[in-house]
Parts: C-alpha cells; structure tokens; sequence
C-alpha cells in the first residue's frame, strides 16, 4: 500500500470482520488507529454468519469484480497465516433449484461472466459432494462451483486483531454504544457510553446493521433492507462435509471444529419480533433446519443443536455495498453491505488505502453514498475529490 500522506489518528467503530479489517490494514499502513466495539470482537452479525465466499448467481459487474477481488484477497491471506487453512477454506460450493424452478438461466449467467461453475448431472453429484445425499438434489442437476467455500469469521476477526496490535493499534472491547463525536460539522472522534471521548482525525463507521441508525442520527439516512436472522450451529457430526451447500430448505456449511452452520430463508421468516424489540426463534424452525439439513447430507446424520445465533443481517436498500466517505460530514467513513464474510478483507483494505492516501479507489466508484442522493450538493466528496486528514 503506497501512503504518500503522513497517518491520521483514525478511531474505528465495530469489532467485525469489516471494522477489524479495516483497522489491522490502517495500522498496517501506519495509521495511530483505535478501535472501539460495543461487546466482544465478533460477536455481531460476523459471528453468526452462514460465512459463505462467493460471487454466485446474477450480480451487476462491478459487483462481481469486487467479489472476485475479495476471494483473491482471502486465497493471498490464508496462505500467509499459520492456521489459514483452517479458518478459510476452498473446496467448493453446491446449489440446486427447488421445485417448479430451474437453475440453467443461472448456469448460463455464471459461464458468461467467466465464473468457475459446472454443470452436474444428478448421478454425478458424489464425484464433486461426497457429502451430499443425491436423492436431494433437484432432478434436473447441480451447479457446482469449485472456487468458493467458507471463512470462519471470529477466527480471522482475532488473526487481524491480533496483527493490529503488533503494528500498533489499540483494541478496546465492551466499551458500551459508541457515538460519532461531531465538532463544527466534521467527525472528531467519538464518545463512548461511559463518556470518555477519544479524539481522531478520522472515523470509520462500521457497525453491520447498526450503520443506518448510527448515520440516521447525524442526519445521513441510506436506504436499508435489514432483516431478523439466525443461524444453527450443530454438535460436532461425524460425517465429514466439506462443501458449501445452498439448498432450497436450507444452507449448510462446516466449521473448523466440526460443526456444521445452518440456515434458510423460510426459518428467517418465522422470527418473531417481541414488544421489547428481542428475536424470539421458534423451537420448531431450529428443528427444522436440523431435520432439512439432515436429508441433504450423505447418510443422513442425526443433528443436535449446540446454539443458536440471532440478530439482524446487514443489508443495504438495493443490496449492493455502501462504502466511502460520509459527504455531509469530514472525516466520517462508513461501511455497510451484505456479505460482510466475503467482501471484509478486500473492503478493509481499500478502505484504509483511501483514508490514508485520500485516492478514490476505482473499484469502490459504483458503491458511494451519492447514488441514493445523500447530500448531493457536496460535489466535491461526492465525485471522490475528497482529502485525507492529516495528522498534526
């Protein structure tokens, strides 16, 4: 990362894959960064992710790009840690149609685009998903894609923790709701819940669903599609399963220590929201996904729920990412997408690069604050011609 600017003090709010990313990347690059988080790394939205790497079905291209990026960026990762291998995996993803659909318009996108995908005929399904039990697959076939696979967040969460720290950053975690501190209309710094306020020359907002309430209240609002959501983590099975499964009942990936991650749109659906704004999760949608995800698999194991991970799913208005400066307010960066588990080690990176060298980054140009119109007057930041704050 070339930094022709001397660091910014850069507070960073949110201890997920993004903001950890983020910030090990700014220290990296030799930023004074601190990062602040409510509770404990990981145990948002990034700690109960289905944590799925791809770039499948019909995407715009820039979105693709992107997404094909940040696989890269994963690939590069894991083969420079220790434990890489463990934590991110690439041995490829399934997905069939349900009944009365079809899956060869997706096929068809997919190749055009260049995307490992290939076409598996239902009797050929063990020789790429020894895992799967055939009789589950759609009769018309598969798609297999060889490139994807699985991270394991809070494990990498804690490796760029950790990297951060030995460049010189500062994690502070259970620091309450942190606020954005705003001094004569631009960001310096922030306040935490018990008062003590940190200053910065730069601030990096990235609290997964929370961004949109956190922006409402500086008068910023982006359009946000957020829903309830949970997920199933298993019992350690003692059917090996390798492969990314996305099913019409449920989707399934396994985790380092053998347990398997579990989720559906329909169980999604049956979340009920108490008066008290809490996710209540009905007993028989967690049965269910158990009882789904044993007929996908090879042998059809019998699943035990470990626990149950719920709370709110990052998802902008229009699904793509929303990343860059805040254009109403100096110093305020922000990041709020959807696949946070695919995109957080690429998103961190450029995020930091452009804070640091105050350079647009061309790859980011589709996803800014303007395309919803956010203060549309501040031409300036809006086309990318912002500047990076210095340090004193």
């Amino acid at each position: 990362m070339s930094v022709p600017h001397a660091p910014s003090r850069v507070v960073v709010v949110g201890g997920g894959i993004l903001g950890a990313s983020t910030c090990a990347h700014l220290a990296r690059g030799g930023a004074e960064v601190t990062l602040v988080t409510a509770g404990a790394l990981a145990d948002g939205a990034s700690g109960r992710s289905i944590a799925w790497m791809n770039s499948s079905g019909d995407r715009t291209a820039e979105y693709h790009y992107l997404r094909l990026v940040a696989l890269d960026r994963y690939r590069t990762w894991r083969e420079r840690h220790p434990e890489g291998h463990r934590f991110v995996r690439f041995d490829g993803a399934m997905k069939w149609a349900g009944e009365g659909e079809s899956f060869r318009e997706t096929f068809a996108f997919e190749r055009a685009n260049g995307y490992d995908s290939v076409w598996v005929d239902r009797a050929d399904v063990p020789r790429f998903a020894p895992d799967v039990d055939v009789a589950s697959v759609a009769e018309e076939g598969a798609i297999f894609n060889a490139g994807e696979g699985w991270v394991s967040l809070p494990d990498v969460i804690a490796a760029l923790a950790a990297e951060a720290v030995e460049h010189g950053a500062t994690i502070r975690e259970g620091v309450g709701e942190a606020r954005v501190d705003i001094v004569d209309g631009e960001a310096a710094g922030v306040v935490l819940a018990d008062g003590t306020r940190l200053s910065a020359d730069h601030v990096v907002l990235a609290t997964g669903p929370s961004v949109p309430r956190d922006l409402a209240a500086l008068g910023v609002t982006v359009p946000d599609s957020t829903p309830a959501a949970f997920v199933v983590f298993t019992d350690p099975v003692e059917v090996e399963v390798t492969t990314v499964l996305n099913t019409p009942r449920v989707a399934i990936r396994p985790t380092p220590d053998g347990r398997l991650v579990l989720d559906a749109d329909w169980a999604e659906q049956s979340i009920v929201i108490a008066a008290d704004g809490s996710l209540v999760i009905p007993e028989e949608s967690v049965q269910g996904l158990l009882e789904e995800a044993s007929k996908v698999l090879s042998g059809n194991p019998s699943l035990t729920v470990n626990r149950v991970g719920a709370g709110l799913k990052p998802i902008p208005g229009d699904g793509e990412p929303v990343v860059g400066p805040v254009p109403s307010i100096p110093g305020l960066y922000a990041l709020f997408t959807h696949s946070g588990a695919t995109l957080g080690l690429a998103l961190g990176e450029l995020a930091a690069e452009e804070i640091l060298t105050g350079a647009p980054s061309p790859v980011l140009e589709t996803f800014r604050f303007d395309r919803f119109g956010v203060d549309e007057s501040s031409e300036e930041v809006a086309t990318g011609a912002w500047k990076p704050v210095m340090q004193n």
